[in-house]
C-alpha cells in the first residue's frame, strides 16, 4: 500500500478490534465522540416483561438497582444487540428476543407480545422508534431512564479516508466540529447511517450490527 489509509474511529476501539486495522497496514486515530455514564432512579412500577437496547442500560440497572435484581431476573426480558443479550445473560436474565435493531424488536413485541406489559429501560438520547411502534400498538409499558448520553465533540484536523461510526449520537458529535467531504463514513447499522444521509452519499453499512463487522467492511473496502 502505497500510502497508509487513515481511519478515525468515533470511540476508542478495544486492543483486539484495533489489531484487525493495524494488520490491514492502516493509520488509525482514536477518540471517544460521546461519554455515557449510568445514573440514579427510582423504580415504582416494574412489568411482567423487560426491554434493554444498549449495554450501558444493563450495566446502570445492576449497578443501581440491586436491591431489585432478583425479582428483575425473574422477567423475561427482550433486547437489542448481541453483546447485550450476552451481558445480560452473563449476569442471569432470561433473554427471550433479541434483535440487531429496536425497529424488529419493537415488531416482534408487537405481533407476538402485544398483550404483555414491559418496562424499557432507556438512556436520555434514546431513538423514538421503539417507544412510538408499541403506543400505536397499544402495547402496554413504562419507561425508565437509566443513563445518560453527553456529546464531547473535537476538532480532527488529520485529513482522513474513512471514519467508523457507532450510533446517531456519534454522528451528531462529530459534525459539531467537523465536516465530512470525500471520506467514507463506516455505519455500525442504519440507524446510524440515517444520521448522515443529509451530509454525504459516501455510507458503507455493516452487514451485522457489531463493531467488528464495522471494521471489516472498512478494511474490505481499501483492500
Amino acid at each position: 500500500m502505497q500510502n497508509q489509509i487513515r481511519i478515525l474511529s468515533t470511540k476508542k476501539l478495544l486492543s483486539n478490534q484495533k489489531q484487525f486495522l493495524l494488520n490491514a497496514n492502516f493509520n488509525l486515530l482514536e477518540a471517544d465522540f460521546i461519554k455515557t455514564e449510568s445514573k440514579p432512579f427510582e423504580i415504582n412500577t416494574i412489568n411482567d416483561n423487560l426491554i434493554f437496547t444498549s449495554q450501558n442500560a444493563v450495566h446502570s440497572v445492576l449497578e443501581n438497582a440491586q436491591e431489585l435484581l432478583t425479582n428483575l431476573k425473574e422477567k423475561n426480558v427482550f433486547c437489542v444487540g448481541l453483546k447485550t443479550k450476552a451481558l445480560l445473560e452473563e449476569n442471569g436474565f432470561n433473554v427471550i428476543a433479541n434483535t440487531g435493531y429496536a425497529s424488529d424488536l419493537a415488531e416482534i413485541i408487537a405481533l407476538i407480545y402485544g398483550k404483555e406489559s414491559f418496562t424499557f429501560f432507556s438512556g436520555n438520547l434514546r431513538r423514538d422508534t421503539l417507544p412510538d411502534f408499541l403506543k400505536e400498538a397499544n402495547v402496554k409499558f413504562n419507561e425508565i431512564e437509566v443513563y445518560e448520553t453527553h456529546l464531547t465533540p473535537q476538532k480532527i484536523t488529520t485529513p482522513l479516508d474513512g471514519i467508523l461510526f457507532f450510533s446517531p449520537s456519534g454522528v451528531e458529535s462529530y459534525l459539531k466540529e467537523n465536516k465530512i467531504k470525500k471520506e467514507i463514513c463506516f455505519c455500525i447499522g442504519n440507524t446510524t447511517a440515517e444520521a448522515l444521509e443529509k451530509t454525504t452519499n459516501n455510507i458503507v453499512v455493516a452487514n451485522q450490527p457489531t463493531v467488528e463487522n464495522t471494521i471489516i467492511q472498512c478494511i474490505n473496502e481499501y483492500k
